[in-house]
């Protein structure tokens, strides 16, 4: 089934589009997603890093050629050479910038193109027909969607730092070889010694990062939805129970990315000074081996350069690990979206006339064993006296419960719901929650977002809900119709739904915020527009029960009485006093 927006929760399942996706088929993991990320951007991320690594390279021999250009043009005081030895340095300057800004335009443009193919898989995934089963919520998906996809896309600006630093080490530690062996030991031994002993805090920087962005996406997740109840929690007065609410989980967020920081922050300094000492170090030797004659005054430039430039990438060699323990957590993240289960079983069956809706011995949360038939062409209102079991029966007809969650079966047109093709289940059953959702855009988008119905199927729908003057009034709709009122919001996903016109209409208290005048009116008018559709209402509003064809009273999960309105309001005094008002 369809429904007109998609559930905070444990389950989500979309409205829109008109075809099956298919799911993706494996499990994936966390490092999976990184090597995914790597192996679709191999060319572009092949050219960059291949680039990046001649910058790197360019960025060492810098120092070298100013130290041999010393010892062969400045010591013997020849002009001529100096000129040559300079005009080289133009060429190199040249070579690493163009290496440079060729090398970060591939790999900018990997990174874009990663960050939004990865927003558009976790999309498709959440928004997947069949739904998925996830216990993270809207706000915590949208973190998922955004943040934790950016992160990951990131490995891909790290894996070329990685090369390029290594290439920078490896030719520095040559070249000091060549000066004097104890110097280029001293690099090629010493790095990764560092490297190794900062090792140890990856795991930690790993776990504090995956705890951080978790409790992010929760104080994300619940600010939508104190932003989305605003107006229910100003009229109840409950502002600062919600407040404080918020402020537990934005405190524990701020913790975690504190203790995330401290961590990170502690590696930065542990890093920094590790790689700035072995530097040191190497500049110190070799300024001992010019005073003893060793070496000459050129090589001591040179060697003095490369000890300094060496700190970069030396000190990015060191911090990298933690970017990538980032990258990792978020590509769990990840992953454990992307490896959701759907909730529904991918059917494969058509629906035949006549669209007899048959529920046969539902057993789902409250409900015990409820059996009602709403026969081809029929508009039957269904009261329920326990909340409890109208959510659970809407939980099975609009597909937020999987096969295996409920016992019983519940056929359309003779077919058991879950062997339906998905499609054609969602063109011919739409089920419209109590609690709807609108979207930022115009009325005209809300009501029709497909721009597919005529005008005047689009004035009869508006008429029958009674939403006239919300279009009237409203050009435009906040995020979640956060600027219109409830009954305002309510006649307008009634109008939506009634659009759509589809053969099967499930609707679940659709005037619960509108006043006893305007209910008549939309009674009426969606029992004109439904007529020879089959249409089930779940609602105690004595209007809708009023004009349906049959009332089925449904209480302790069982139905227990059936009639018109008029007999039943006259024979049972319980559902009076449910009802009548």
């Amino acid at each position: 089934m369809s429904e007109a927006r998609a559930e905070h929760g444990a389950r989500l399942v979309p409205v829109t589009g008109e075809e099956d996706v298919a799911m993706p088929s494996g499990t994936p993991t966390g490092p999976g997603t990184l090597r995914t990320a790597l192996r679709r951007n191999r060319r572009r991320l092949g050219l960059g890093t291949l680039l990046i690594c001649g910058h790197q390279l360019c960025e060492a021999t810098v120092p070298i050629l100013i130290g041999v250009g010393i010892d062969r043009a400045v010591a013997p005081g020849d002009g001529l050479a100096l000129v040559g030895w300079v005009a080289a340095l133009g060429v190199l300057f040249t070579a690493l910038t163009m290496c440079y800004r060729c090398g970060a335009r591939q790999l900018m443009q990997a990174i874009a193109d990663e960050a939004y193919v990865l927003r558009d898989e976790l999309a498709a995934k959440i928004l997947h027909p069949r739904g998925i089963r996830t216990e993270l919520r809207a706000g915590e998906l949208l973190t998922v969607a955004s943040t934790d996809a950016d992160n990951v896309s990131y490995l891909l600006d790290y894996v070329p730092r990685i090369a390029g630093a290594l290439t920078a080490t490896i030719v520095s530690g040559v070249v000091l070889i060549a000066v004097d062996w104890r110097l280029g030991v001293a690099v090629l031994v010493g790095t990764p010694v560092v490297l190794a002993g900062l090792q140890f805090a990856a795991p930690r920087i790993t776990r504090r990062v995956e705890a951080q962005q978790e409790l992010a996406g929760r104080a994300a997740a619940l600010a939508t939805d104190l932003v989305a109840g605003i107006r229910p929690l100003k009229g109840v007065g409950a502002e600062r129970a919600a407040a404080r609410r918020y402020r537990s989980v934005s405190q524990a967020s701020m913790h975690a990315s504190l203790r995330a920081a401290r961590t990170q922050g502690s590696y930065l300094a542990a890093s920094t000074a590790a790689s700035g000492l072995l530097a040191c170090g190497v500049a110190v030797l070799a300024g001992w081996f010019a005073l003893t004659g060793r070496i000459t005054v050129g090589e001591l430039i040179a060697v003095i350069g490369l000890a300094q430039f060496l700190m970069e990438p030396l000190g990015l060699l060191a911090i990298i690990p933690s970017w990538v323990a980032e990258a990792r957590g978020s590509a769990e993240r990840v992953a454990l979206v992307l490896g959701a289960e759907p909730v529904l079983p991918a059917g494969a069956t058509r629906t035949s006339r006549p669209l007899n809706l048959e529920i046969d011995a539902l057993r789902h949360g409250s409900l015990d064993g409820l059996h009602l038939t709403i026969k081809h062409g029929e508009f039957v209102g269904v009261a329920v006296y326990r909340p409890g079991d109208a959510d659970a029966l809407m939980q099975v007809l609009a597909g937020r419960a999987a096969p295996g969650e409920y016992d019983g079966q519940v056929r359309l047109g003779g077919v058991p719901l879950h062997d339906l093709d998905l499609a054609h289940a969602r063109a011919t059953l739409l089920v419209e929650p109590h609690n709807t959702d609108l979207f930022a855009g115009t009325v005209a988008e809300n009501l029709d977002p497909g721009s597919a119905a005529d005008d005047d199927g689009l004035d009869a729908a508006v008429r029958a809900a009674a939403a006239d003057e919300v279009v009237a009034a409203h050009h435009a709709v906040d995020e979640r119709g956060a600027g219109l009122s409830g009954g305002q919001r309510q006649r307008l996903a009634l109008a939506r739904a009634l659009l759509a016109r589809p053969p099967v209409l499930v609707l679940h208290d659709p005037t619960t915020a509108v006043d006893a005048v305007t209910e008549q009116s939309i009674a009426r008018g969606v029992r004109a527009l439904r007529s020879g559709l089959t249409t089930l209402v779940v609602t105690s509003s004595p209007a809708l029960l009023a004009v349906a064809d049959r009332v089925v009273v449904v209480d302790a999960g069982q139905a227990t009485a059936e009639g018109t309105h008029e007999t039943l309001g006259a024979a049972d005094a319980t559902y009076r006093a449910a009802v009548l008002r």
